[in-house]
């Protein structure tokens, strides 16, 4: 098994190659039109072409959602994008907040920031700003986002937990948040959980659907609910790197659904506080 540092250093690695690649080269080994998969990256990516303010030298193809079209981003936000990788979101996102908002982009990867800002600055915009950072430890002033979104990355942090308090923390009072992820009902085989390429892919990393959810409403958070809901198959070709003709089998005929869901909540605008002692709350 192994150690948070171990997998952050995993995922680290991985994104720093992916980030000198682009989009086409990312897919040509991802299953597609008459092609084979022999990556598992690009298995649950949405299309972003329709969406203002896409530029398509900033899409890696590396998210499982379009959580920025449900954010309900308004003009003059302030919105932080987690795991921003080459910029696709927080571009998206500064089309909707607009001259007057701003945009911050958080990633643990240099190279990947490093693009990110190369993208920006072609595009003279003065409002987008990348930082690199651990978003379990955002380096992020409290109570400064009205949004944050995110696409395919909490199941990449192996302190989930920790990143959902970091959101709280960073959010307005009466801010919110729409995060794209990939979740699971039943059990993954356990070669799959201990597949270094599983896990970089966003497979490996995930949890189960009710605990996913039980952790944003025991940080705190309310009117949460589910935007999108879209099951995600492995296939055949990836699954056969890890498991044996009759164990695919076996895995199909478990029950076990791999999701990319868009989870949607509120952090309330006044926060419930703690009784003192016997008698002193009304």
């Amino acid at each position: 098994m192994q150690t948070q540092d171990q997998v952050k250093e995993l995922v680290r690695q991985k994104y720093s190659e992916i980030a000198l690649q682009d989009k086409a080269t990312n897919q040509s080994s991802c299953c597609g039109a008459g092609g084979c998969s022999t990556e598992v990256y690009n298995i649950m990516a949405d299309d972003y072409t329709q969406l203002e303010g896409y530029h398509p030298d900033a899409d890696l193809g590396l998210g499982c959602g379009l959580p920025t079209q449900f954010a309900k981003i308004r003009k003059g936000d302030v919105v932080i994008d987690l795991g921003s990788g080459a910029g696709n979101d927080a571009f998206i996102a500064r089309h909707e907040t607009g001259e007057t908002g701003k945009v911050i982009g958080i990633d643990f990867t240099p190279a990947m920031i490093d693009k990110a800002r190369q993208n920006a600055e072609l595009r003279g915009f003065n409002n987008v700003e990348f930082r690199q950072g651990d978003i379990e430890k955002m380096p992020v002033t409290a109570n400064t986002a009205d949004v944050i979104v995110s696409n395919c990355v909490l199941n990449l942090v192996p302190n989930k937990d920790a990143v959902i308090r970091e959101i709280y923390r960073v959010l307005k009072p009466g801010g919110h948040f729409s995060i794209s992820d990939i979740v699971l009902e039943g059990q993954l085989p356990k070669q799959i959980r201990e597949a270094a390429e599983m896990y970089a892919g966003c497979v490996a990393g995930a949890i189960q659907k009710q605990v996913y959810l039980e952790l944003i409403e025991g940080n705190g958070f309310t009117n949460m609910s589910i935007q999108k809901d879209k099951a995600i198959i492995i296939p055949d070709d990836i699954l056969s790197q890890y498991l044996t003709p009759d164990q695919i089998s076996a895995f199909k005929q478990s029950g076990t659904g791999v999701s990319s869901i868009t989870v949607y909540a509120e952090k309330p605008i006044e926060e419930k506080k703690p009784c003192c002692a016997p008698g002193c709350c009304n």
